[in-house]
């Protein structure tokens, strides 16, 4: 069965927490730029890295759900490699590895659950909190063609563009993942107002992309804000909310600003958090993907799975 079909019917899917804040506050590990695919090939972080997804994995086999393996690519495309010295050969090669690695943690799980789908992470070209210059939609396009080829011919079964904040780089990611006819999520990140830092609503995200690429997402997701943030945005009887399927809340209900200014990690309520998500469920019906953000780990994707059934 596809990708597409089955995350149709009634089945629910984990997904991981903040990759990068567990990295980073949990193991002491530095990361320039909140780059965690730096970590990818290198001996030393081999073992920590497979370690971290089995966390995951264990717990979906726990409450037997699907998983969905989210590669550490979320900023490997050329300017955050640029930034980090990476030439393209080795950018791609990155990619790559990233990919396969998660293929060999795959198969040993196999067997355990029914349905492990891996996904290619990407990011925006710029800053998740900060949209900078925008691009236009063919510019966006062309800029993350090259990362989307590469995670596709690796062998993904999806891409997942995380912590999209304003609308032309989303449908450029969404027609880019089109035309080489590999499955995409849009993952929008919002402000307090619920708004995404761009400045437009979720309702009008989702309903341009979806109308100037022909309703190409096999769903939306939103991603690295606190339910509280978002959920007086969402009209459960629209058809446009029908269309978030996935939800990868921070843990944290300080503002993007905050967070970025913060020296310690702010873990926050972990029941409370679980807690949001029965509220989210109230608005969001189709939801069938459960993860976490920034300041989240393995503790509370268990909240959420004792919580929501």
């Amino acid at each position: 069965m596809s990708f597409k079909e089955t995350i149709n019917n009634k089945e629910i899917f984990l997904t991981d927490g903040g990759l990068e804040t567990t990295l980073i506050y949990q193991h002491g590990i530095e990361l320039p730029h909140f780059a965690a695919f730096d970590l990818v090939g290198k001996p030393k972080y081999t073992e920590l890295l497979a370690d971290y997804y089995r966390g995951y994995l264990e717990l979906a086999k726990k409450h037997q759900r699907g998983f969905i393996l989210e590669s550490a690519t979320w900023r490997a495309n050329p300017e955050w490699a640029y930034k980090l010295g990476y030439s393209k050969g080795e950018l791609e090669e990155v990619n790559r590895l990233a990919i396969q690695q998660l293929k060999e943690i795959k198969t040993v799980y196999d067997h355990q659950l029914d349905n492990i789908y891996i996904s290619g992470c990407i990011g925006p070209r710029k800053d998740g909190y900060d949209v900078g210059e925008k691009m236009t939609i063919e510019q966006a396009q062309g800029y993350h063609q090259f990362q989307i080829r590469v995670l596709r011919d690796a062998g993904v079964d999806l891409i997942t563009a995380l912590t999209v904040n304003y609308i032309e780089e989303g449908l450029g990611m969404t027609l880019a993942a089109k035309e080489l006819q590999i499955p995409v999520v849009i993952s929008f990140t919002v402000e307090l107002d619920g708004k995404l830092p761009g400045g437009s609503t979720l309702r009008e995200a989702i309903t341009q992309i979806d109308h100037l690429s022909e309703s190409y997402p096999a769903y939306y997701m939103i991603n690295c804000a606190h339910p509280t943030h978002f959920l007086d945005e969402l009209n459960p009887e629209a058809e446009w909310s029908k269309r978030i399927k996935g939800i990868r809340s921070n843990a944290s209900c300080k503002s993007h600003e905050e967070l970025d200014e913060s020296e310690e990690l702010d873990r926050g309520d972990v029941k409370e958090f679980a807690d949001w998500h029965l509220q989210l469920l109230e608005r969001l019906p189709e939801v069938k993907v459960f993860g976490g953000c920034c300041g989240t780990d393995e503790n509370h994707i268990e909240a959420i799975c004792q919580t929501v059934h």
